[in-house]
């Protein structure tokens, strides 16, 4: 996707998209325009998700209570602060505590973002007062995070599942639907095997392709509101064998077939979603290697920087496309470096550990950096 020129670039100037590599996912920072269009100074604030008792509403308060006395500490805005308190007092404790949060607060403005966040259990909370959002957190587990369409699909109906699957965490079920084929035909095959009822097992045969078009058609639609980085076909064997020669070519690369998983038997849902948990992981993996694999292409046509210095540089005169971030390193100047890809249409993506990114961070450019 070529993406527009901000204010600052120089019309005349020509931009190129390098030879793409197959790289996944990524997240489109202009989700975040809103969050930085305030001036600030701004309170960031991560609550660690984890299992609900019944005391979670006392157990939140006290976590919030504990951050805040610290953020006081560092003299953080008391608006701000008062507002994160009426956002967390006006939410639901027990849905704080499972999922956990982030929310920022701006001086004067109130609180301008308030999402689910899923850090690894053990994490704990943390908080950050400053003239800026602390949004690296939140901005690599966005990007990391894998959508998944699930289809469990039987002879007559299927359930099509949206999942959104954060690194070393359960998917997140987004929605759930039932589709149902209108065969008006039994798929079940009769077991006599008298010559009177070959017509009949052919009915069903039929029946149950026409119930795998109308699965199929139920699943490109999902497909379209809900664009997935994977497509999960699970289920009866004959069932899923039937959809899959049904789906459109469009979806090939997109679809991993399990055998895995059922419906009502709670060991089989188990190990379905075990599955989807590896085939998430994998895929992320994959994505990784391919940013880092389309960093290194890039650099081949001049559409690249690597460390703090030449990114930022890059980042401030509209040039970065795609920022990359390295797993478990942290970056110099990030939250000022998010600020200014949002500002340009940048996205973010995340690469694994060990890549010898110079501070942890590079991009690929929409253009050759000047000089």
């Amino acid at each position: 996707m070529k993406l527009p020129m901000s204010d600052g670039e120089h019309p005349s100037r020509e931009t190129h998209r390098p030879t793409e590599t197959v790289v996944g996912h990524v997240m489109e920072l202009d989700e975040l325009k809103s969050v930085y269009a305030h001036e600030g100074p701004f309170v960031t604030v991560y609550l660690e998700g984890r299992a609900p008792g019944e005391d979670a509403e006392k157990q939140v308060r006290l976590r919030w209570q504990n951050l805040r006395e610290r953020l006081e500490g560092e003299h953080a805005d008391a608006g701000a602060l008062d507002a994160l308190e009426a956002a967390l007092e006006s939410g639901q404790f027990g849905e704080a505590q499972t999922n956990g949060r982030v929310l920022v607060a701006a001086a004067g403005d109130g609180v301008v973002l308030d999402e689910s966040w899923d850090a690894a259990l053990g994490g704990g909370d943390t908080a950050y007062a400053g003239r800026l959002p602390e949004l690296g957190a939140h901005v690599r587990e966005a990007a990391q995070a894998v959508r998944v369409l699930l289809v469990v699909t039987g002879q007559e109906d299927a359930e099509l599942r949206r999942l959104v699957v954060a690194a070393e965490h359960e998917p997140d079920e987004v929605a759930r639907e039932e589709v149902r084929g209108g065969a008006v035909e039994s798929p079940h095959h009769v077991r006599e095997g008298a010559l009177a009822h070959r017509r009949i097992q052919r009915r069903a045969d039929e029946a149950v392709r026409q119930n795998a078009k109308e699965i199929s058609a139920a699943v490109g639609a999902a497909v379209a509101e809900f664009p997935p980085d994977i497509l999960v076909l699970a289920g009866e064997v004959q069932g899923r064998t039937a959809v899959r020669e049904q789906l459109s070519g469009d979806f090939a690369g997109l679809l991993e077939e399990t055998d895995r998983g059922g419906r009502g038997d709670s060991g089989a849902e188990t190990a379905l979603l075990d599955e989807v948990l590896r085939i998430a992981a994998q895929h992320s993996t994959e994505a990784e290697a391919g940013h880092a694999a389309r960093l290194e292409q890039a650099g081949a046509n001049r559409l690249a920087a690597k460390g703090d210095p030449e990114v930022m540089k890059a980042a401030e005169n509209g040039a970065v496309d795609t920022l990359l971030l390295e797993q478990g390193t942290d970056t110099k100047r990030e939250a000022l470096l998010l600020k200014t890809g949002a500002r340009t249409g940048a996205s973010v993506a995340v690469v694994q550990p060990g890549t010898g990114l110079p501070d942890g961070v590079g991009a690929v450019l929409r253009f050759p950096p000047e000089g």
